[in-house]
């Protein structure tokens, strides 16, 4: 029986109990639990200098207002980033290859973000809908365009990351498996396929992470026209 190319994208489960949860919970026992003491190890120090890093160019363009919200864009570029780095494992799975969970992320964080815009400053929100200098015929077709591109963007949020992660997914899958059939065949090809296979997997790695930061990045930009 031969699988399909897509199988490894499903919610894996154990006995008939989904292992989702598992999944996500999986990453945050992987990070070192900082401590009080003066010196610190060198993974405590890498990840608090990533994370201060981090944290101080996300925060950069924004009004003090929008520093509240630091705690959690770091934590959600950190638990990003884990859980796409452990999906390149073999015999591991990916759940920001599922549509749902991104989106489960992006629509209560995007809605945050316009909630707070409604709240804090509603003239400067609703006036993002209609560009200043517009001529009147061209008024309500604006209003409507521009609030489909607002409802719009927490789907671009969780679609992006998903198509991003499941096509590098796809294609390392069949390069592996290009190369496995062309072993017996054609060795040297077949190396050069595993080259490939080992570049691509380095892309890969670089994709991860940067498909964590730019969700969040994202987010903040949302956030920054709302404080």
């Amino acid at each position: 029986m031969t699988l399909s190319f897509f199988d490894q994208f499903m919610s894996p489960s154990f006995l008939g109990i989904p292992l989702m949860a598992l999944a996500l919970v999986l990453p945050w026992t992987l990070f070192p639990t900082p401590s009080a003491r003066w010196l610190n190890n060198r993974l405590l120090t890498l990840q608090g200098w990533f994370i201060n890093r981090f944290t101080q160019q996300l925060l950069l363009p924004l009004n003090p207002g929008g520093h509240k919200w630091a705690l959690i864009l770091t934590s959600l570029v950190l638990f990003l980033i884990t859980l796409n780095m452990l999906g390149l494992l073999p015999y591991t799975f990916t759940p920001t290859t599922q549509l749902s969970l991104n989106m489960g992320l992006a629509v209560p964080l995007w809605l945050a973000t316009v909630i707070i815009g409604l709240r804090n400053q509603p003239t400067i929100a609703l006036g993002h809908l209609l560009p200043e200098g517009t001529p009147t015929p061209l008024i309500p077709v604006l209003i409507i365009i521009e609030t489909i591109s607002l409802f719009i963007r927490p789907l671009a949020l969780g679609v992006r990351l998903t198509a991003n992660l499941t096509a590098g997914h796809l294609l390392i899958q069949l390069i592996a498996t290009a190369a496995f059939v062309l072993l017996p065949l054609m060795p040297t090809v077949a190396i050069l396929t595993a080259g490939l296979l080992f570049l691509l997997t380095l892309l890969e790695v670089a994709v991860a992470m940067i498909q964590a930061y730019v969700f969040v990045l994202l987010l903040s930009l949302y956030l920054q026209e709302n404080v």
